[in-house]
């Protein structure tokens, strides 16, 4: 079992195809690694829920080999974070006010991989709503660092790229607002991408900050992604704004020879506030560049600097917006005992969101209300723009820009749970991709002096995902030799 559990998604998949073990053999492999971890003193509590029709499943991908009708991806598992919906399984956000909901369609992404033959293996926990960085906003209870368990593992992803570090699952769905992926996997020592705003569809994801949301894929390797990728990317007409990428020609990725590419890494990401063990992983990083041929260069984006207050004011703003569905009306859960409608809006609202929800729900009608649109949000949106032309000017000479995945590694559970201002900085080196609309990446590269993983992000030009991604594959087969 440890064996099956442990192989990436690409060597699942070749075993498969080799009929050298079957799809239930695996898929159950999955499920006792779930149980025995339910059993130690600390769970990591990754999944809300696993799904016990995924060994039926199992069993029809198995028939369908046996019938030589298989899919591309038949019987491979995959996990899915509580706000990407599945048809027929509740999908709660981690969050009180949806307590119950089930829901009547799949995500696009969730269905062109199930349509290619995989299993969805459970929910995985995350903060409510995807709010949070640290994977403790939930009504399930904290995630934990499966290579630490008094650690967090990230967020809002945790739950997703604990399943895949720890083994409970091959490769995962997260989604990504400011950093929800590629964190989570920089804490637990994965890869994780954040696509461009585009190449998957949102249709299925409940919605924080529409502008800026996107589902991830969290995964062993890069070339796990690209499978993914190769499959669950195009355009959508459930989605106006998804675009017609192809991503089929990126599995199996491609040897790339990296000599002559010109690679930017941002002094906004390297001086106060970043970690020293992590700033070194991050300059040898920079020297394995340079060993390879590519040119590296070290420069400011003043710009970048503000990525984290934009995000801060237009985040907050959409989700107040997006948020203001869930009113015990329509789905999910109401408070009954009430003396007309209002008081059950009030009443509802504030049972069942948490507290992070409603600090980012204040401050979202705060900017968005009268007398502090313009201030604020209006003045957000212009920075915004401006962030988008100067990243624009870096893609018209650099192929690449290079950074800190976060400025910390992963820290203690509570340590900044009260601490907002503190939780939002580790969104630094993020933000500014999400705001950008470009796609980054994480890559483990690993640990510092006292053990914990370490992340270094890789983000490109809009619809570059193949280069990021046949980047990282280069590094990580040097560094598997």
């Amino acid at each position: 079992m440890k064996e099956l559990i442990g192989m990436s998604l690409s060597e699942l998949k070749e075993k498969l195809d080799k009929k050298e073990m079957s799809t239930v053999e695996l898929v159950r492999a999955y499920l006792d690694a779930f149980e025995a971890d339910r059993k130690h003193e600390k769970p990591l509590n990754g999944y809300i829920e696993v799904f016990r029709d995924s060994i039926e499943k199992a069993e029809k991908a198995d028939e369908a080999r046996v019938r030589g009708s298989a899919r591309p991806l038949e019987g491979l598992p995959f996990a899915v974070k509580d706000n990407i919906v599945i048809k027929g399984k509740h999908a709660t956000c981690a969050s009180g006010v949806l307590k119950g909901f089930c829901s009547p369609y799949s995500a696009t992404v969730v269905k062109r991989l199930v349509d290619a033959g995989m299993i969805p293996l459970g929910r995985t926990n995350m903060d409510e709503f995807g709010m949070g960085s640290s994977c403790e906003y939930s009504i399930y209870g904290a995630t934990r660092n499966p290579v630490d368990r008094d650690l967090t593992p990230g967020g809002s992803s945790g739950g997703s790229a604990a399943v895949v570090a720890s083994g409970q699952a091959p490769v995962a769905l997260g989604t990504e607002t400011g950093g929800s992926v590629r964190t989570p996997a920089s804490y637990c020592g994965v890869y994780g991408l954040k696509p461009s705003y585009g190449t998957l569809s949102r249709y299925g994801v409940v919605a924080y900050g529409s502008s800026l949301d996107q589902i991830g894929i969290l995964a062993k390797t890069p070339q796990d992604i690209a499978l993914m990728l190769s499959f669950a990317a195009g355009a959508d007409p459930h989605d106006m704004t998804s675009a017609p990428t192809n991503f089929t020609n990126c599995s199996p990725l491609k040897e790339r020879d990296i000599k002559g590419l010109k690679v930017l890494l941002p002094t906004e990401f390297l001086g106060e506030g970043i970690d020293p063990g992590i700033k070194q992983k991050v300059e040898s990083f920079a020297q394995w560049f340079k060993k390879n041929g590519a040119q590296v260069d070290t420069d400011s984006v003043p710009i970048l600097q503000a990525a984290v207050a934009i995000y801060y004011i237009i985040a907050p703003a959409e989700a107040s917006s997006n948020l203001a569905r869930y009113d015990g009306v329509r789905y999910g859960n109401r408070v009954r005992q009430t003396a007309n409608l209002e008081e059950m809006y009030v009443k509802t609202r504030s049972e069942g969101f948490g507290k992070e929800v409603k600090r980012r729900i204040f401050i979202g009608n705060y900017v968005l209300s009268s007398g502090y649109y313009d201030a604020y949000y209006k003045k957000a949106m212009q920075v915004r723009t401006l962030l988008r032309r100067e990243i624009e000017k870096v893609f018209s000479k650099y192929d690449l820009i290079l950074s800190p995945t976060s400025p910390c590694p992963p820290f203690k559970l509570g340590e900044k749970v009260d601490d907002p201002l503190a939780m939002y900085l580790t969104d630094i080196c993020t933000t500014f991709s999400n705001l950008a609309l470009i796609p980054s990446l994480s890559v483990p590269v690993g640990t510092t002096g006292a053990g914990l993983p370490v992340g270094v992000q890789l983000a490109g030009n809009r619809f570059r995902e193949d280069l990021l991604l046949e980047v990282a594959a280069m590094y990580h087969k040097e560094g598997s030799r």
